[in-house]
């Protein structure tokens, strides 16, 4: 079982949950033991696109050069809190500006391309062989490098009652809770993360996804192939080069690869592996039978 799975989150359960609830349907329905891969996790109260491996596809989640991610999101000013986001407790309370809405359109262009950001202490990042969440939950804190990120768009869709309702697009790393904070301290307020939802991760978008009660209806049909999310030309090896491609051996490169790295199917049209062009050869990379 090879494929990626374009799985909608609701706002409740964690990435791994959900994850292991598409396992054992998968499981259940082949009977068979898989492996699930994330690329790219969500915090439990936000929702949107949950890409997920599924089986030998988890090998190819290093392939996968498109990390940008689509976040739509609310912007609640006036309060901060311990974690940046709604579920916090109050850390600091401040008037918002009468002019707020004003002023945030005036500073975001200042946050529209390469910047730092200071990760939170709720992130998954290591410090110390320990995650940094995992500190957070006993009441420590660390200092934390800034570390670059980009942001490709930031759009303020309305605005109401201190709630900005907001659109971005950015790289991976992007903490939109902290983008909060700060678009908060810009405008001269402090200011956390409401609603989050992602619209897009890389090839994974928001209008393609499937929400669990689907994937269960149809297991098989809810699969994305490699090369929908891959974006690798694909040659077909007879069965004497199949063979040998799959032992580990270097067989010659059928014309027209056009690539350095393609996938490798056999005559019955099952992907194989992932081989690199080398000269007039083809050497196995990933071999997946």
């Amino acid at each position: 079982m090879i494929g990626f799975l374009n799985v909608f989150k609701p706002s409740g359960p964690s990435s791994t949950q959900l994850g292991a609830r598409v396992r054992r349907v998968f499981e259940s329905a082949l009977d068979a033991k898989l492996p699930v891969g994330h690329v790219g996790t969500l915090d439990p109260a936000a929702a949107g696109v949950l890409p997920l491996a599924l089986g030998k596809a988890t090998r190819l989640i290093p392939l996968i050069e498109d990390r940008r991610k689509a976040y739509a999101f609310t912007l609640v000013l006036g309060r901060a809190t311990a974690s940046g986001d709604a579920s916090g407790e109050t850390l600091r309370e401040a008037e918002v500006p009468a002019d707020a809405e004003q002023r945030l359109l005036d500073v975001l262009p200042q946050f529209v391309g390469r910047i730092e950001q200071i990760p939170p202490m709720v992130s998954a990042l290591h410090h110390e062989g320990r995650r940094l969440y995992q500190l957070a939950r006993e009441g420590i804190t660390v200092d934390r490098p800034p570390r670059p990120v980009t942001i490709y768009g930031l759009r303020l869709l309305g605005f109401a009652g201190g709630v900005a309702r907001m659109r971005c697009a950015c790289s991976e790393g992007t903490y939109v809770r902290t983008l909060c904070e700060d678009l908060g301290a810009a405008i001269g307020t402090v200011a956390h993360m409401g609603a989050l939802l992602r619209e897009g991760a890389g090839p994974f978008v928001l209008y393609e996804s499937l929400t669990l009660e689907q994937i269960v209806a149809d297991p098989l049909g809810s699969l994305v192939p490699p090369e929908r999310v891959i974006p690798l030309p694909t040659i077909v090896l007879d069965g004497r080069g199949a063979t040998d491609f799959c032992a580990g051996r270097l067989v010659p490169l059928p014309q027209g690869a056009g690539s350095k790295h393609v996938f490798v199917r056999d005559s019955s049209r099952v992907l194989v592996g992932v081989g690199e062009a080398i000269g007039a050869l083809l050497a196995p990379r990933k071999v997946f039978v």
